[in-house]
This record gives structure tokens, sequence and C-alpha cells, in this order.
């Protein structure tokens, strides 16, 4: 394991487990800012750090091969040792329940291989990607601004809206390059060289606003002049419905009775949280399906949209009633969802993630070795032209990573697989998840 990064500590996770580049970035999350650190960096450091703001810290976050470095930044710091030990303790269990780190998703990966010849193809290049568990309440202000949007714009309307709605946690510079190693006692930074380098701007980090802040009837207005359409209603009206029917009083969480109403939706079964989603404005079938699988601990449940539809008609087969394209009605959204429910089986959205990930433009160069690679670059650790890492490969993957390495450079899909695969049986029943994961 790597010596971590001044002021960071280290948990040992392979990338095969968590894949920040591909997790932070396919749609699931749109308020983390992403920082390079050094284009040039060896393959064994971290060559990004990832951060969101919480609601009382800042988490930032960094990945090597075989570890994820992790810190908070707070705004009232230094604490006492104790006190700052009892945080990082904090901090760790919030990566934990946020990443859904108690899953084995290498386990899910050789599953899902063994059912389905299209995910086995395509494994081996989108490794550690797996569903966030997010509070319920970003998440569903997040999946509205999601309509009939990519996740460029969806990303700006949620930053736009924490600015406009939520004063500043703290300012902090971004971070600088470092080492992965601390310096020695003999080792000396060159303050002449550090005095003369200009100080680098602030950044400002806002929490996600309550409820409260966005149920007033000015707030639509505000919204649509900072470019949020007919989302600016629903946005509005959904946060009033939200605060009428469950209070806006902070409890000891820092949660608002409505905020607090919504995480009660994961012990309800799948339809009747759906059903109470369905109420609010804004939230459709698709909408609904991303909440629950995103942050309502529903990790069967597959959100259909035109683009899945496509996935499910290229891959597996599926026409639904005919071979022409059809409307999203609710028959062929179920019909579609079903389908790929019995083949990936419990965990069917988590699996869904994956295919969808790796159908995106921007992951199309995503996991493919640099041109021109030797055979003994093929099985060691590489870098994509965007910085991506490449998990270090098992001596049992070589011959599926050599396949890779044949791809023409740039290719922007995945390996075919023609004709339908065999449905399988679905796994046992899903244990729950305990209480404490654009569209893209």
């Amino acid at each position: 394991m790597a010596v971590p990064p001044l002021g960071f500590h280290a948990l040992p996770l392979s990338l095969a487990q968590l894949s920040l580049a591909a997790v932070l970035r396919c749609g699931q999350s749109f308020r983390w800012s992403i920082h390079l650190l050094h284009a040039a960096s060896p393959p064994s450091s971290p060559s990004h750090e990832y951060r969101l703001c919480l609601q009382d810290r800042v988490v930032c976050l960094r990945q090597s091969p075989d570890t994820l470095f992790y810190r908070s930044v707070f705004p009232e710091s230094p604490f006492p040792p104790e006190v700052a030990a009892a945080r990082d303790a904090e901090t760790l269990l919030w990566i934990k329940d946020y990443f859904q780190l108690d899953v084995d998703l290498e386990k899910l990966y050789d599953e899902w291989s063994e059912k389905d010849p299209v995910f086995a193809k395509l494994r081996w290049r989108f490794e550690g990607i797996r569903m966030l568990r997010q509070d319920p309440w970003e998440n569903l202000i997040s999946f509205i601004c999601s309509s009939n949007n990519n996740i460029a714009r969806i990303t700006k309307m949620v930053k736009a809206l924490c600015t406009q709605y939520s004063p500043p946690l703290l300012s902090i510079p971004p971070p600088v390059p470092t080492s992965t190693r601390m310096l020695t006692p003999s080792e000396s930074v060159d303050t002449e060289s550090a005095s003369s380098t200009p100080e680098p701007e602030m950044e400002n980090y806002h929490p996600f606003p309550p409820p409260s802040r966005l149920s007033s009837p000015d707030v639509a207005a505000t919204l649509r002049s900072l470019g949020f359409g007919y989302r600016a209603d629903f946005i509005q009206k959904t946060a009033k419905m939200l605060v009428d029917a469950h209070g806006d009083g902070p409890s000891s969480k820092r949660k608002e009775g409505s905020e607090r109403w919504l995480y009660t939706l994961r012990n309800m079964t799948t339809t009747d949280a759906r059903q109470e989603l369905l109420r609010l404005m804004g939230v459709g079938r698709k909408v609904a399906d991303c909440i629950l699988l995103m942050s309502l601990d529903k990790p069967e449940v597959i959100p259909v949209d035109t683009h899945v539809h496509q996935i499910a008609k290229k891959h597996y087969g599926f026409r639904g009633a005919s071979g022409t394209k059809q409307a999203m009605s609710p028959g062929l959204y179920d019909a579609i969802g079903e389908s790929l429910q019995n083949i990936w089986g419990d965990y069917a959205g988590w699996a869904h993630s994956v295919l969808f990930t790796a159908d995106l433009k921007a992951f199309s160069g995503y996991g493919l070795l640099t041109p021109n690679p030797s055979p003994s670059k093929c099985a060691t650790l590489s870098r994509t032209s965007q910085g991506n890492l490449l998990p270090p490969v098992h001596p049992a993957r070589k011959r599926k990573v050599q396949q890779v390495c044949t791809l023409e450079q740039g290719s922007s899909s995945h390996p075919e697989v023609t004709g339908p695969s065999s449905l399988a049986e679905r796994v046992k029943k899903r244990r729950r998840a305990s209480d404490m994961p654009v569209r893209r």
C-alpha cells in the first residue's frame, strides 16, 4: 500500500472495487469537483483529487491502484488530537456508506459475467463501477434537473443552485501537486522558490441547500433566470410539497423534517417508495427509479429511457412489440426492466450502470491502452490520454486484456456480441443495506 500524501489517510482498496474516475463522472452525482494533480505523474500515484462539500466538511479523495486516500477540511480547525481522530473516523464511515463498500463488487462482476456474455466482454475495461448511496434530497433535486438534459448542463445547474441558495461552508485553495511520500528529515522545501510562487486562488465550497430554502414562491423565478427552464417550477413546488407535509425544522443531524421523511423510503417496498416519489412535481417513472436505485437502497431497479432501450435492442435482442422505433410506454418500460432484471438479478441496477457508462461518448477511450502497446505493457498499469487509471492485471486475466489491446485506438464502442443472451435465474434475495446509491 502506498504512503499517504501529506494530511491524508489511507484505506486499502483496489480499482476493481472502486474507480473514482468512472463512478464520479458517469452521471450519478453532480457536485464533485475534480482537480488534476499532474498529467505526467507515475501510474502508481494519484493523478486527480476529488472534492465534495457536505453540511459540515469538505471531503477530499485521491486514488492509487491499491489505495483510497482521504481527508476532511472543516471550517473550525485545527482540532485537539482526540477530536481530530473522531472526525476522521466519521469521514471514513461516510466514505464506506456513500460508496457502499460493504458490497463486494468483484463478486458481482463475476456473477454477471457468468450470466451474461455481453457483460463478460466489458468487465475488463469498466471495472470498479458501483452505485453511490446518496442523500435522497440532493438526489431527488439533481434528477429533476436531469429531465431532457446532459451531464455537463446538470452539473452546471446543480452548482448554480448551491451557490445561489447555500452560503459557502469554507474556502480552500486547489490541491497542490505533491509526491505520495512525506519529506524525510534530511530533505527540505526550497522556501525561496516557494515564496516566489503566486498564491493560488481560493475556492468556495457550498453544501446542498435544504428544502426550506427552495420552497419560497420566488425561487422558481430565480432558477429560471439561472437557466433551469421548466424545471424551476418543479423544484420549487416539490420543495414546498415536502415542507408543507413534513416540516422544515432541523434535527440532531442537521436534517429537516422533509429530509428525514425521504430517508424513511429506504424502509418501504420498491413499489410503495416509487408511488411516494411519483406524487412529487417533476418526478416521472425514470426519475423515480433513478432515486430508488441511487439513494433508497433498491439495487434491483433499472431506470429505463430511450438510451437503455437502445442498449436492450443492440445487445439483448429486445424488440418490444415491433422492430420499429417505439415511444416509451409504461408497458415497454416494464418489459425492458423485467427482461434485464431476469438476466442480471437482484443487483440489476448496478449492472445496468456499467453498460450505460460503457455507451457514454465521454468513456469511449476509457480503459484502452495507449497507442501501439507492447505485449508487456498490456499486463501492466497504464494511463489513457485522459489520465484514467487501468487496473493491474491478474495473470488469469491476461488473455482478456490482450483482447482489449487489439482494439483500434479511439474506438467508440465496446466489443459486440450478436444475438440475445439466455435468461439466467435470479440471484438470492438481496440483503438490505444498513440504514446510515445523469441521469446522466
